[in-house]
């Protein structure tokens, strides 16, 4: 077969790519540097995503993406077609078919926003499917069966929620609170707290070294630089573990309550199901220390991250692409 099918998860933080017959290829940050002036593309990617934050005037990083769904279109069709070429999907004697991940509850003028983006970037075919169904599928689940199993999908814009079952979502929620509100409410914490004004990429970077969401989680400290309020001078402080903790208190609480309404109004069969197998977490926020114990505390259920959980959708868009033909006839 000459076209190459392509499975993307086109994420607010990053897009992963996996090509039929060879695996995840590609998963760099979903961000492209340009020129104000010229609207000349500069970098796209990983080489973009280290200008956030330190370009001149009229250089600026743009992340296409927002809350799950495209905020800029041309932006995002000129990122999808230099990764689709990058990985070899393009070539002029054939056009790849595309299967696309979107949170659950996008509207129908945001998915014809993706379609478009993807038939624009050189697509032959554009096949759109949930979030939390490839996550499920990418994390091992067999959702096929006649029972429940529960995954929660926390990415850099969205938190997807699914109770699965024979193939399909029986109840979901989508909330737009995930790694990039956990950042925003780092940096705000810091700014009320200290008067110090810091980054994206600090606030990022403490979250990953010593963040944490649980009482008995880590207990560490950084010492971060910043701009002084006061001052506007460059200033150095020590942040606590525990004070990441506090910061990202109303966030978790927002991913644990769509978590359990989504429990409440799933069958009782498939609870039972889901307090024998337990929940999956997926994405990258699933990382984020204690989050696991917090929920498996919250739920009463036992939870369990996924091996590898920042690649379980773009895995399962590669497992759904071995069965393309059939998810075709069912998605159109």
């Amino acid at each position: 077969m000459l076209s190459n099918d392509i499975g993307i998860d086109l994420g607010t933080a990053n897009v992963s790519i996996h090509v039929k017959g060879r695996g995840v290829i590609l998963d760099e940050p979903s961000v492209v540097a340009i020129e104000q002036d010229t609207k000349r593309v500069l970098a796209v990617g990983e080489e973009a995503h280290k200008m956030v934050g330190r370009t001149p005037g009229n250089i600026v990083a743009i992340r296409p993406l927002k809350d799950g769904v495209i905020a800029d279109f041309e932006i995002t069709e000129i990122m999808l077609k230099a990764f689709i070429d990058r990985v070899g999907g393009r070539k002029w004697y054939s056009r790849p078919r595309i299967l696309i991940c979107a949170p659950t509850n996008i509207t129908s003028v945001e998915q014809k926003a993706i379609r478009e983006a993807a038939e624009r970037s050189g697509a032959r075919e554009v096949f759109l499917e949930e979030e939390p169904k490839a996550a499920a599928i990418g994390a091992g689940m067999d959702i096929f069966q006649p029972s429940g199993n529960m995954v929660v999908d926390i990415g850099g814009g969205t938190t997807d929620v699914a109770v699965l079952s024979m193939g399909d979502i029986v109840t979901a929620s989508s909330i737009k609170v995930a790694g990039d509100k956990f950042d925003a409410a780092i940096m705000k914490y810091i700014k009320n707290k200290y008067k110090l004004l810091i980054g994206e990429r600090t606030s990022e970077d403490i979250k990953i070294r010593i963040g944490t969401v649980y009482e008995d989680g880590r207990h560490d400290s950084i010492d971060i630089r910043g701009r002084d309020m006061v001052t506007g001078l460059p200033q150095t402080i020590t942040i606590y573990s525990a004070e990441v903790r506090e910061a990202l208190w109303d966030s978790v609480t927002s991913i644990v309550s769509a978590a359990k309404s989504v429990l409440e109004r799933t069958p009782p069969e498939l609870s039972a199901d889901i307090i024998d197998r337990g929940v999956i977490l997926t994405g990258g926020g699933a990382l984020l220390d204690g989050l696991d114990a917090l929920l498996a505390e919250e739920l009463k259920v036992p939870v369990l991250i996924a091996e590898n959980p920042m690649h379980c959708v773009v895995k399962g868009t590669g497992i759904m692409l071995d069965n393309l033909d059939k998810v075709a006839k069912k998605l159109g």
